[in-house]
């Protein structure tokens, strides 16, 4: 799962942090821990990365970084609301300056017609900016619909922090 390219994804994306002096958080819901796991694959990351959470179920994430049960009931787990505020809480709950967040429908099953298998929410939040989340809908099997989120979330983190 982490291939090459990936690795040089997250390599770059510490780069760009530790050039700007920023602490990252990851909370992972679909990736399971996937976006930390290739940010901590490189040596010395220790200096970047603050903390990952992985909030699996809607009570981890109400529980780990304080999504609103409320939030979650009205627009459902894997939505812009929930990518936001999920990101959002995990800068309110570690020292990071900019957390990433991801959450969505990884397959194969689980899908509707609104929700379709392969969409991910990606929110990014940043101390004194506005918080962003953006839906995509990835194809593939299941590693591939995670491997593509975890490349997407690096390539937002390095496009918000590179100069």
């Amino acid at each position: 799962m982490l291939s090459p390219a990936l690795l040089e994804h997250a390599a770059a994306v510490l780069d760009a942090c530790r050039s700007r002096g920023l602490r990252l958080a990851t909370v992972e819901s679909c990736t399971g821990g996937l976006i930390v796991a290739a940010l901590t694959a490189i040596d010395g990351s220790s200096d970047v990365v603050d903390r990952g959470f992985i909030a699996y179920s809607n009570d981890a994430k109400t529980d780990l970084v304080g999504v609103p049960a409320e939030l979650i009931a009205g627009h459902g787990a894997v939505s812009e609301a929930v990518a936001a505020a999920m990101a959002t809480g995990a800068l309110t709950r570690s020292r990071a300056q900019i957390a990433v967040s991801a959450t969505g429908l990884a397959g194969p099953g689980g899908g509707s017609a609104q929700k379709p298998v392969g969409l991910v929410w990606i929110g990014l939040a940043q101390r004194d900016h506005p918080v962003s989340a953006e839906r995509h809908v990835f194809s593939g099997d299941r590693a591939a619909v995670r491997a593509a989120a975890v490349a997407h979330a690096l390539m937002m983190i390095r496009a918000r922090v590179s100069p």
